[in-house]
């Protein structure tokens, strides 16, 4: 059995990232496993320019940004296997993966860090009735097939929903020479950034079709056409409002989900707001020297986000493997009231504190001219005004430890509030 004080699941910028940051914390037996070819994850098909500008202060693409982290990874010897499946993490941290040139290998860690990222939801989950025709794909799938494989995917294109990876493939189609009939979305606002909406639709003249939805797609070999209908404030289609669009491909761009069949499998506890487990603000789940960060834990809008998560993960792991000894003191809950989605981290604990506290949170509507009301059970301790705020981008909160101290067993709330209320 092989022995490494810590295991990262996922060669992604969330893996990347707290591998090197737990080198850099004395930790030096660590062991990244990646199932894809290469090292980068996600950010080797991202080809358009946007990244780094929080860590780096420049614009980079995605493989430039991930080259970065890759080099530094070199640069520190710390091992790696590719074309690497983990096909199990028992609570005794052994992690059983495969490969062809290894076979079954067991795994001995005394921390893991789940960095396994995100996958997106496929057309079985939005029961579009039709056929199985040829041009039919996820748009993260898309984006690889022309980035990576160099193939088209088709040449007249629609795109049913208005994530980040679908504005952003509806520019990259157009850039290719293929005609984008228009991107969908069911409710009445872009799921994805305003700025990629208008850097990828507004500047290249492509329709952003708010309350529209799919309900049929044509074809036999290949997609022919779709069925579009216009849609209520509930999402659900108007009758009448049918019409046809002939096209040769459809992209799905209708959200992304937390890769968490290992966390289940482990027992983790999952928090069914972000679909990723629950974790302190030291990014440790409920299972002891089990670290979760990235987009396995939450989806993020932003990679340099990832980044800063993931190296508070891996500094963590490696205080975690010196001491061999977790926090057992009391824990403060965190708890989304009124106007938000979901707050990570889930609970605080109040051995651990240092000079500030971050907190990540998702507003679950469109908000102009809000208060962020955060409270510790019924004591206003924080009031943050935004001008503008959307489900599509994650807000970050930092906190003054001193407003927490000594308040073991309490809840932390925060909700939303109109200026005028």
């Amino acid at each position: 059995m092989l022995i490494y004080d810590i295991v990262v699941v996922g060669g992604g910028p969330a893996g990347l990232a707290a591998a090197i940051e737990a080198k850099k914390n004395g930790i030096d037996n660590i062991l990244v496993i990646e199932r894809d070819r290469e090292l980068g994850g996600i950010l080797q098909q991202c080809i358009h320019n946007g990244f780094g500008l929080h860590i780096f202060k420049e614009e980079l693409t995605g493989p430039e940004y991930a080259e970065k982290f890759i080099n530094e990874l070199h640069e520190l010897g710390i091992e790696y296997k590719l074309d690497t499946i983990v096909l199990d993490i028992s609570k005794d941290k052994i992690v059983s993966a495969i490969n062809t040139v290894d076979g079954l290998v067991n795994i001995q860690a005394k921390a893991v860090i789940l960095a396994m990222g995100c996958r997106e939801r496929t057309r079985g989950a939005l029961n579009i009735a039709g056929t199985r025709p040829v041009g039919v794909y996820n748009a993260g799938m898309a984006q690889r097939l022309i980035n990576m494989e160099g193939y088209m995917v088709g040449k007249k294109v629609i795109i049913l929903g208005s994530g980040d990876i679908g504005l952003i493939m509806a520019r990259r189609l157009v850039l290719e020479g293929a005609e984008v009939i228009g991107v969908l979305a069911r409710g009445g606002y872009a799921a994805g950034l305003g700025r990629n909406v208008v850097q990828c639709l507004d500047d290249y003249n492509i329709p952003l079709m708010l309350r529209h939805n799919i309900v049929k797609i044509n074809g036999k070999d290949r997609v022919e056409s779709v069925v579009v209908v216009k849609t209520d404030e509930k999402k659900q289609a108007i009758p009448g409002t049918e019409e046809v669009y002939e096209c040769d491909a459809v992209l799905l761009s209708v959200g992304l989900i937390p890769e968490n069949e290992l966390s289940n499998n482990l027992g983790i506890k999952l928090d069914r707001n972000t679909g990723g487990p629950i974790v302190n603000e030291l990014m440790e789940t409920d299972t002891e020297g089990i670290f979760a960060c990235g987009n396995v834990l939450h989806v993020h809008d932003v990679v340099d986000y990832v980044t800063k998560e993931s190296q508070k993960a891996g500094k963590a792991a490696s205080e975690y493997v010196k001491n061999q000894s977790r926090s057992i003191g009391e824990f403060i809950k965190t708890k989304p009231e009124k106007g938000v989605k979901y707050i990570v981290p889930q609970k605080i604990g109040t051995d651990n504190l240092g000079k500030t506290v971050e907190l990540f949170m998702r507003v679950n509507d469109i908000y102009k001219e809000s208060k962020i009301i955060i409270k510790l059970d019924d004591t206003v301790i924080r009031q943050l005004k935004r001008k503008h705020m959307i489900p599509s981008e994650m807000e970050r909160l930092v906190l003054d430890s001193r407003l927490l101290t000594g308040k073991e067993e309490s809840v932390l709330t925060i909700e939303i509030s109109s200026e005028e209320e």
